[in-house]
């Protein structure tokens, strides 16, 4: 009798927990503060869905332990009460904001791309998630073929966390759009300092053995999963920043030091400085459709073919060697001596 009574109670206490899981995860599920559910509605879900019968009372009693132990259930009075979940991290706005960086990354792979967003869709309501699927747009983005870039960050992290080298094979095109070996086939060996976010890649920055110098590496160039080598890695220079460096760059295949260069600009020019200088650069208004900037950057053939981009309403003016370069690659673009 005894046994009997005791699993009489066990069935009882996991029905009432089963119960009070179910009302919960439908909550989280399918209610926000714009769709809530009165008490019938849930009573009607719990019993159609879920084959659990409950009174108005315990549904009742449910949702008030649910909120005194601070899981964000919420409600409001009407003709009857109203209750939903509070507590979505994010809402659909930034949801949003964060599936269309995801799909428009140059560096997440289209098959991670579809992982990643499938589960920030769990953080929203299903009505929600819904609506944000219906605004996916990825038709025509590129996106690499190289898989492995997760794990390539992985290792990354961890060699830059532990300050060792690591070794790795890197990667080029050839006529034929077929991936093959860079550095004729040998592994790069680098000690990497950080990782950087520019122009839709993600890149490494670090100093490289093989030549002797900071340099910068496509992460999606990375062939397989770097290797951390039992080797302290070189320290950066004294007053390295990569938050400041990254200010003077136009892509991060940029590797040259950072020099003053003044432009003479036409005033509808101003908006794209900023957009790649902020606004802490020198300036001058010369007359009603003109100015001058000093702006600091690195002065590479990414640097020209931007200044050239707009048909003379950006001029070179100084230092001369810097005008002396960029007349010089103009030169061989027209194949002349």
């Amino acid at each position: 009798m005894n046994d009997t009574l005791i699993e009489s109670q066990r069935i009882k206490s996991n029905g009432t927990k089963l119960r009070i899981l179910y009302l919960y995860q439908h909550l989280v599920r399918h209610t926000d503060a714009d769709h809530t559910l009165s008490t019938a509605e849930l009573m009607k879900i719990l019993r159609e869905e879920y084959a659990v019968k409950v009174s108005r009372n315990t549904i009742s009693d449910d949702l008030a332990m649910l909120h005194d132990c601070g899981l964000n259930i919420e409600h409001y009075e009407s003709t009857q009460n109203k209750y939903y979940y509070d507590g979505q991290t994010f809402d659909l706005a930034e949801l949003k904001v964060l599936v269309d960086a995801i799909s428009a990354s140059k560096f997440i792979t289209q098959r991670k791309c579809d992982e990643l967003i499938t589960k920030l869709l769990t953080l929203t309501t299903a009505d929600n998630a819904r609506k944000l699927r219906r605004h996916i747009y990825v038709e025509n983005r590129v996106k690499p073929d190289n898989q492995n870039g997760y794990y390539v960050v992985d290792a990354i992290n961890e060699a830059i966390d532990t300050r060792r080298k690591i070794s790795f094979f890197y990667t080029d095109f050839d006529m034929n759009k077929q991936r093959c070996p860079a550095n004729g086939g040998r592994p790069y060996t680098v000690s990497p300092y950080t990782l950087i976010w520019d122009g839709d890649y993600y890149y490494m920055r670090g100093f490289c053995d093989e030549r002797q110098e900071i340099r910068n590496f496509r992460v999606d160039r990375i062939y397989e999963q770097p290797k951390i080598l039992n080797q302290i890695a070189v320290m950066p220079p004294d007053g390295y920043n990569p938050t400041e460096y990254s200010r003077h760059v136009f892509r991060m295949f940029d590797t040259d030091e950072p020099v003053d260069v003044q432009l003479l600009c036409h005033s509808a020019v101003m908006k794209y400085l900023i957009d790649n200088f902020g606004t802490d650069f020198e300036s001058e208004v010369i007359d009603d459709d003109h100015f001058k900037a000093t702006v600091n950057v690195c002065t590479s053939s990414t640097f020209y073919r931007w200044v050239f981009g707009f048909t003379g309403k950006i001029r070179i003016l100084a230092p001369q060697n810097v005008l002396a370069e960029y007349k010089d690659m103009l030169r061989k673009a027209l194949n002349e001596e």
